[in-house]
C-alpha cells in the first residue's frame, strides 16, 4: 500500500489556522488594532466599508516595519514578541504567535504600506489568497497602514454565513470598545461607509467611558482603585439605580487584555446581589493587574480566555474590593423602631387620585375624554340595570359602537352583574354565580394594555401623541446608527417619534398620550435600541418584545386603591381580550374558586 500521509500546502494550512484565529471581521480588527498598539502607535484610525466585508483599514504612526519584515510577518508563526518559550509566561503585550497577519492574508486580498522613522522611502507588499504579488517601494508617513479587502473571498462557505451588516458591525464596534478602553493614552477614530462613528483623544479612563458611551455615564459611575499584595484593582463600576436589565457594558481587564471569565463576572454581581433587583445587572470597567507569572493567556487564539495561578484567591479580593465601595457610596437609612416614625417617612407612597382626576387614568392608559368615553357611562347604566346577558338592543349594539372584539367570558357570561370589592389595594374579588373570581389587578392591566399596543401597531390606531416640552435624548452605540432607521419607523408604529440630532443622540421628541410611567418607558425604549442588532431580528421579536414591555412598565403597581367602577372596567376589559388568562410573561390573571370549594371547606 502506497504512503497516504502528506504535508498540506503553506496556503491550506494557513486557511485551516485561519478559521480559530479569524471567525469575522470583527477578528481581523482585533488583530490589526493590537499589531498597531504593540507597535507603539499613538493614533491609530480605523476604516471599514459595508461591516468589513469589502474593506478593513487601520493606519497607524508607529515604528513602521523594514523590507525584509514587511514580508516577513505574513509567514506563519513570524514574529518579534517573544524568543523563548518562557517568554510565553512573561507576555504584556497584546500578540505573540505570529499567526494573524498569515490567517488574514490566507482568505483575504491584503495590501501593507509601512515606513520605519528613520528611512526615507517606504515598502509595499501586496498579497491575495496568501500568494504573493509585489513588493515595491513607496511613499508613506512613518508608521504601517494595512488594508484587507474582500474577506473570505476564497473560502465561499464562510463568507455565506457571516450575519447582517448591522450584527458583524455591532461586533467590530465591541472590538474596537474594548481595544480604546484598554489604551486611553492612543487616539482613535473610527469611520463606517465614509461616516465618522468615533474620534477619541489621548485621555483618562473616564473620559474615556464618556466618549464611548455618553455624557450621561458621568453621574452612573463610582470609582474603584485598591491595592492588594497580589493584585491591583482599577476602573470604574456602575451606581445601583445605573443597573439594567442586559449584560451590556460589562468589561474585565487583565493586564489591559479585555478576557471573558464567567467566575469573575460571578464575582462582580455576587457584591451587588443584595442592593439590587432580580433580573438586573451591573455595568462595570474594571482592571485587574497581576504578575504575568501568575496567569496563563496562552489558551486560545483569542487569547481571551485566562487561567489564573489561584483563582480562588482573585475571585475574593475582586468581590471584597467591589463590595468595599458600594458600602462606602450607598447611604442605607436607620430604622429606630422605639421612635413613633414608619416606613412611610422612608418610603414614597403612591400618590392617591385627588378629587376631579380621570377617574379611569388607572384602569386603562387608554381612555381619554371623548365620545367613547360616554359610551361607556352609558355602557354601565345598561349593565347596572340589565346585565351584559340581557337582551337589550343596546347592550347587543356595545361592541361594535365601541370597536371592541368580543372575547372569551366565563361561564358565568354576566360578569358585570355581582358584587366586587378590592382585596389589600392588589386582588379584586368578582362575585359570580357559580362562586367568585380573584383578579389580580397588576397583571390583569398588563395584559389589557398589551393588546391595546398589539392594536395600536397593528391597525396603526394610535394617532394621539404628547410633544415633549423637553425632548429625551438617549445615548446610543454608534454601530447602531446606520441601523437606527428601521427602529424608528417601528416605534412610529407604537405612536413614538424619534430622531437623531447633529450628534447622532437618539432624542425622543413624541410620545403616545397613554405613555403613564415616562422614565419607565425612556428606559424600555434604550434597552430596546441597544438590544437590537439587525432588521431581521425587528420583524420577528420587536413587535411583541416591545408591546410587553411597554405593558409592564405602564401597568399600575400593587397598592392602589380603585373605585367600583374602575374595576368592573377592567374587569370588563379583560374578559373582552383574546387571552384574559395569562400576562404575556405567562402570569395568571385571575383564578377562579367554587362554591362547592367553599362549601367544603367548611363542612
Amino acid at each position: 500500500m502506497s504512503d497516504i500521509i502528506q504535508l498540506l500546502p503553506d496556503s491550506i494550512a494557513n486557511q485551516i489556522a485561519a478559521g480559530e484565529v479569524i471567525q469575522r471581521p470583527s477578528s481581523v480588527v482585533k488583530e490589526l488594532i493590537e499589531n498597531s498598539i504593540d507597535a507603539g502607535a499613538s493614533e491609530i484610525v480605523l476604516v471599514i466599508k459595508e461591516a468589513g466585508k469589502v474593506l478593513i483599514q487601520v493606519s497607524d504612526n508607529g515604528i513602521g516595519m523594514s523590507e525584509t519584515d514587511a514580508r516577513m510577518c505574513f509567514e506563519r508563526h513570524a514574529t518579534s514578541k517573544i524568543q523563548s518559550a518562557n517568554d510565553i509566561f512573561k507576555i504584556r503585550t497584546k500578540g505573540f504567535r505570529g499567526e494573524a497577519l498569515a490567517s488574514i492574508a490566507a482568505i483575504a486580498h491584503v495590501e501593507l504600506i509601512t515606513r520605519q522613522e528613520q528611512k526615507d522611502i517606504g515598502t509595499k507588499v501586496v498579497l491575495i489568497g496568501s500568494k504573493f504579488k509585489s513588493q515595491t517601494a513607496s511613499q508613506t508617513e512613518k508608521g504601517t497602514k494595512i488594508s484587507v479587502k474582500n474577506l473570505f473571498f476564497n473560502v465561499p462557505a464562510r463568507r455565506k454565513f457571516l450575519k447582517s451588516d448591522s450584527v458583524e458591525l455591532k461586533h467590530i464596534n465591541d472590538e474596537f470598545i474594548r481595544l480604546a478602553l484598554a489604551h486611553t493614552d492612543i487616539s482613535f477614530s473610527f469611520y463606517h461607509n465614509g461616516k465618522e462613528l468615533y474620534r477619541l483623544v489621548k485621555s483618562s479612563l473616564k473620559s474615556r467611558i464618556l466618549g464611548l458611551f455618553g455624557r450621561g455615564y458621568e453621574s452612573k459611575i463610582l470609582p474603584i482603585a485598591e491595592e492588594m499584595e497580589v493584585l491591583k484593582v482599577d476602573g470604574f463600576i456602575g451606581k445601583l439605580d445605573a443597573c439594567r436589565k442586559s449584560r451590556t457594558n460589562q468589561f474585565i481587564f487583565v493586564n489591559n487584555r479585555f478576557i471573558k471569565s464567567s467566575y469573575l463576572n460571578h464575582a462582580i454581581f455576587s457584591s451587588y446581589e443584595e442592593y439590587i433587583e432580580k433580573g438586573q445587572y451591573p455595568i462595570y470597567f474594571i482592571f485587574l493587574d497581576i504578575d504575568p507569572d501568575k496567569i496563563d493567556i496562552n489558551i486560545h487564539p483569542t487569547k481571551q480566555e485566562i487561567k489564573f495561578e489561584d483563582e480562588r484567591l482573585i475571585y475574593s479580593y475582586l468581590r471584597v474590593a467591589i463590595k468595599h465601595v458600594i458600602g462606602k457610596f450607598t447611604y442605607k437609612p436607620s430604622l429606630d423602631f422605639e421612635s413613633e416614625s414608619t416606613l412611610d417617612t422612608l418610603v414614597e407612597r403612591p400618590k392617591r387620585k385627588t378629587e376631579g382626576s380621570r377617574s379611569f387614568d388607572f384602569v386603562s392608559s387608554k381612555i381619554k375624554p371623548n365620545k367613547n368615553r360616554d359610551e361607556w357611562e352609558k355602557a354601565f347604566e345598561i349593565v347596572e340595570n340589565k346585565g351584559v346577558s340581557g337582551r337589550d338592543s343596546d347592550v347587543q349594539e356595545l361592541p361594535s359602537r365601541l370597536n371592541i372584539k368580543m372575547g372569551r367570558t366565563l361561564e358565568d357570561s354576566t360578569i358585570m352583574e355581582g358584587k366586587v370589592f378590592q382585596l389589600h389595594n392588589a386582588y379584586i374579588l368578582k362575585e359570580v354565580k357559580s362562586g367568585f373570581i380573584l383578579i389580580d389587578q397588576k397583571n390583569a392591566h398588563e395584559r389589557v394594555l398589551f393588546e391595546e399596543y398589539m392594536d395600536d401597531y397593528n391597525f396603526g390606531k394610535n394617532s394621539n401623541r404628547e410633544r415633549l416640552l423637553f425632548p429625551q435624548l438617549i445615548e446610543v452605540d454608534k454601530s447602531k446608527i446606520d441601523f437606527i432607521d428601521s427602529v424608528f419607523k417601528e416605534l412610529e408604529k407604537f405612536g413614538f417619534k424619534l430622531e437623531l440630532d447633529i450628534e447622532n443622540n437618539v432624542c425622543i421628541k413624541e410620545i403616545p398620550i397613554n405613555v403613564i410611567d415616562k422614565k419607565g418607558v425612556f428606559q424600555v425604549l434604550q434597552e430596546i435600541i441597544e438590544n437590537s442588532n439587525s432588521t431581521l431580528e425587528l420583524e420577528s421579536y420587536f413587535k411583541e418584545d416591545f408591546a410587553k414591555r411597554l405593558a409592564k412598565v405602564n401597568a399600575r403597581k400593587k397598592g392602589e386603591s380603585l373605585t367600583e367602577e374602575e374595576m368592573k372596567y377592567l374587569i370588563d376589559k379583560l374578559f373582552n381580550c383574546s387571552n384574559p388568562y395569562n400576562t404575556p410573561g405567562g402570569k395568571k390573571c385571575f383564578v377562579k374558586i367554587e362554591m362547592d370549594e367553599i362549601i367544603n371547606r367548611f363542612s
